[in-house]
């Protein structure tokens, strides 16, 4: 029997060692052949991918471009993923499988998007997710509840899609379905309920105040005109987009349209009287 080398013996201990002790001493070679099952157990859901037809119509939803920052939530093989990053977004994929993860980015690679498709092995409760342009996620309706109150803190603007399932009582934007499949848009609205006033220009009232109350993208409210009571209507919210229709006690209309930053909003107001347009800049009081 030939007798081993120190450097052989140590070499041969490093290899057995993990073995012995039950640790994933072999987990490179043995990576390579990890196949995932759909319905197998994850931390927070089981494992069911996405179709890709419906992955692909998200992503349009989303009007997804390569200007665009992209997380999935629990991405799984990786192919939400990997599909955003072919779009030329730099994507994205938060999964707490650690083979899953291996698997993704080996798919990456094959795809030749590893430069754009990148995955990090955590937990989507703990992992900062507050530079997504564009979200999307395939969890259960309890996963989404819970990620709601992070998700309309999110910037203005920034588009969550879902595979199955709703966010409660915050209305989808858009709902498509492909194969049988539902998925589901919303746009992060930004907070504008309160009090805002602005002065007005040409013939019109010289002072605006309207009150808003907001439920989610949908808003509603009552207007002031130089201290009378005045009309309200048609206000839309999308993202940080804004706008609504004022009417004075003569029935004259203005039209609004402008852009929500923090505590102002300002942009363009039509009248149809010699008035034209105008620009306008308002301050929420409270």
């Amino acid at each position: 029997m030939h007798s081993l080398t120190l450097t052989a013996r140590l070499l041969l201990a490093a290899f057995l060692l993990p073995l012995a002790l039950g640790l994933p001493g072999c987990a490179i070679a043995q990576d390579k052949d990890y196949t995932p099952s759909v319905g197998q157990e994850g931390k927070d859901v089981i494992w069911v991918p996405t179709p890709q037809a419906l992955v692909e119509k998200m992503l349009d939803m989303a009007k997804l471009t390569a200007n665009d920052i992209h997380f999935d939530l629990g991405s799984g093989d990786g192919r939400t993923v990997i599909a955003a990053a072919k779009r030329g977004a730099q994507a994205f994929g938060v999964e707490y499988n650690p083979d899953m993860v291996a698997l993704s980015e080996r798919a990456a690679a094959k795809e030749g998007v590893s430069a754009r498709a990148k995955f990090i092995n955590g937990d989507i409760f703990q992992t900062d997710f507050s530079k997504a342009t564009v979200l999307t996620l395939y969890l259960l309706p309890s996963l989404n509840i819970k990620l709601r109150p992070t998700i309309l803190n999110m910037k203005p603007g920034t588009r969550v899609v879902s595979h199955a399932f709703s966010m409660d009582d915050w209305q989808a934007d858009q709902t498509e379905n492909v194969e049988g499949r539902t998925a589901y848009l919303w746009i992060v609205p930004a907070p504008v309920e309160g009090t805002w006033r602005w002065n007005g220009s040409g013939n019109g009232p010289k002072q605006y105040q309207v009150r808003l109350r907001q439920q989610f993208q949908k808003v509603e409210g009552e207007a002031t005109l130089d201290g009378k009571p005045g009309q309200l209507r048609d206000v839309k919210l999308t993202g940080d987009q804004i706008s609504f229709t004022v009417l004075d006690a003569s029935g004259l209309r203005r039209d609004f349209s402008g852009r929500v930053t923090g505590n102002s909003m300002q942009g363009v107001a039509k009248a149809l009287d010699s008035s034209g347009e105008a620009k306008w800049s308002a301050t929420r009081a409270n």
